[in-house]
């Protein structure tokens, strides 16, 4: 039988050509695919699982939703409803669409406390999540993850135990954030805004919430260096990058000393110096900014860098 006339079989995308052609992190697009169904709906001979050009109109229009503000899951909402009339036929029959499950109920502070304290995951991840898209990071920040570990801290003073309670919730808040922090595809400053931890500072969560806060209200790219930066080290990544913004923290008073801060290189086009956490002590050099929250620490960077 001839196939002279027969029609080409659409091309299928891995999902490393996906991450590259879109400028989404891999990490995302499966966070994508498992929190919201937005995948690749395709597979190989082999059986592997492929994009096709319908699935890429769809992530592309999620991720251009997501980056004028909508949250993650209205962004699914409104990129699985689009008209794909001119995408491709997929090489499988199609199937019917999934009933959308109801959206999650937002937990409160104590819920989440409650079920920290058993170790619960899943209701962690489920509640992390519906606050992370319904309110947002800073929210989310404020009114449920601070006052969890609070609570989290208080049980240990009092008993003495718990650092495995305050160890999975933070596991399950890092894991929340993180598919949050992707730079934005169309970021709204041209030199980066450079986090890390003091030397010895252990504490990064709040470092990630700010990159966090950061891409998905602001589009504003950052690079998170995480906990324990040695001075040197952040040193070597002023001069690589030459952000626009240097910002420190420090969670306790034992890792505030700001000695190492008045050392940081100068640089040309020069940067603003930052600094947040309770643990700085004084002798700040004179050019540092300090923020006390999540919220200032976001206005002032993006006015920094725009």
């Amino acid at each position: 039988m001839s196939t002279e006339n027969a029609p080409a079989e659409e091309p299928g995308y891995g999902i490393g050509a996906v991450a590259r052609r879109l400028g989404v992190p891999a990490p995302t697009l499966r966070t994508w695919n498992l929190r919201y169904g937005i995948g690749p709906s395709r597979r190989s001979p082999g059986g592997h699982r492929r994009y096709d050009q319908a699935d890429l109109r769809r992530l592309g229009e999620m991720a251009r939703l997501i980056h004028q503000g909508v949250a993650p899951a209205d962004a699914a909402r409104e990129a699985l409803g689009i008209r794909l009339d001119q995408a491709p036929a997929v090489a499988e029959a199609p199937r019917p669409p999934s009933p959308r499950p109801p959206e999650a109920a937002v937990p409160s502070a104590d819920m989440l406390a409650r079920a920290a304290a058993v170790l619960d995951g899943r209701t962690l991840d489920e509640g992390l999540s519906a606050a992370l898209s319904r309110y947002g990071v800073a929210w989310t920040w404020q009114r449920l993850v601070l006052p969890v570990f609070a609570t989290i801290s208080r049980g240990q003073e009092r008993t003495g135990a718990g650092i495995e309670v305050e160890h999975v919730f933070s596991d399950r808040v890092m894991a929340a954030l993180h598919p949050l922090i992707a730079r934005p595809a169309a970021p709204v400053n041209v030199r980066p805004a450079l986090l890390a931890c003091a030397e010895d500072e252990q504490h990064s969560l709040p470092v990630y919430a700010l990159a966090a806060a950061l891409a998905t209200r602001c589009r504003v790219e950052s690079r998170v260096l995480g906990a324990r930066t040695p001075p040197a080290a952040l040193a070597g990544a002023m001069r690589a990058l030459s952000p626009g913004v240097v910002f420190v923290w420090s969670q306790q008073r034992a890792t505030g000393d700001p000695e190492p801060l008045g050392a940081l290189p100068a640089l040309r086009p020069p940067y603003r110096l930052m600094v947040g956490g309770p643990g700085w002590r004084g002798g700040l050099p004179r050019a540092a900014v300090r923020v006390g929250s999540l919220e200032e620490a976001v206005r002032a960077i993006t006015a920094a860098l725009t």
